[in-house]
């Protein structure tokens, strides 16, 4: 495990305990998940995502989730009534996430190198975890998992956009996230690369004015600078210049 690696389990691990220490409902069950959770001029992208899940994932699926954390988004792919295994590499946000969930199945698991068959799973779900990995490694590791004609589907960010990835560079400096995540964090060119191994490939992108939705809350407040978000992105190219995307990829060659 190289070192960015260790100290982003540390981080997740001491984030995890101390949801751990405090009692109902800070750990438990009694908690908002998945796009509710999300602020709502960052919740399109979410909605969508769970719109694809609902669409493409059946109770006879084999589904894994890779970097399930605490379970902020594990609770929508247990609806859809399919056999989930929850993966991490944190062992105490595994614990969080049995806590919140319930009965669940979790795996303590590197994303760029994950425990399972060839062949293992129907379905492979990821909510903003594509960057904990090198790419090339974790591309090859969801196809090696996926059987033919699996499903792949995720909703990260981008890191075409300079404000973003200054905003991002201004939280490495400040210890709150490391190098590597910065490095590879998902292109237009690492969305391509993924999309290559499957036969049929949904993409959306979100958030083409994300850079000044904290002004506009401030001023409208959250639902109407949510509504101007959205409304942009119907209107303008958001794929130059979107902050999320959404990619729901079928049948894995």
């Amino acid at each position: 495990m190289n070192d960015d690696k260790k100290t982003e389990c540390l981080r997740y691990d001491a984030r995890a305990q101390s949801l751990l220490s405090m009692s109902a409902p800070e750990c438990g069950a009694d908690q908002t998940f998945g796009s509710a959770s999300i602020a709502p001029v960052l919740r399109a992208p979410y909605s969508y995502y769970e719109q694809c899940v609902s669409r493409y994932v059946t109770k006879d699926h084999d589904l894994l989730e890779l970097g399930s954390g605490t379970g902020l988004h594990t609770d929508v792919l247990m609806r859809t009534g399919a056999r989930v295994t929850a993966s991490d590499i944190s062992v105490h946000s595994l614990e969080v996430l049995s806590q919140r969930i319930g009965r669940i199945k979790t795996c303590v698991a590197d994303i760029e190198s994950l425990p399972f068959e060839d062949n293992s799973f129907d379905v492979v779900a990821c909510a903003g975890s594509l960057s904990y990995g090198e790419p090339a490694l974790v591309d090859a590791e969801i196809r090696r998992v996926l059987r033919p004609g699996g499903i792949f589907i995720c909703v990260d960010s981008l890191n075409h956009h300079p404000l973003y990835r200054f905003n991002r560079w201004v939280h490495y400096r400040k210890g709150e996230r490391t190098k590597s995540t910065l490095l590879r964090m998902p292109t237009i060119d690492r969305i391509q690369s993924i999309s290559a191994g499957f036969e049929k490939v949904e993409i959306r992108y979100f958030g083409a004015v994300s850079y000044v939705m904290p002004v506009l809350v401030g001023i409208i407040g959250q639902n109407r600078a949510a509504v101007i978000s959205d409304v942009v992105d119907r209107i303008v190219n958001v794929r130059r210049a979107a902050f999320k995307f959404v990619l729901a990829a079928r049948g894995r060659i």
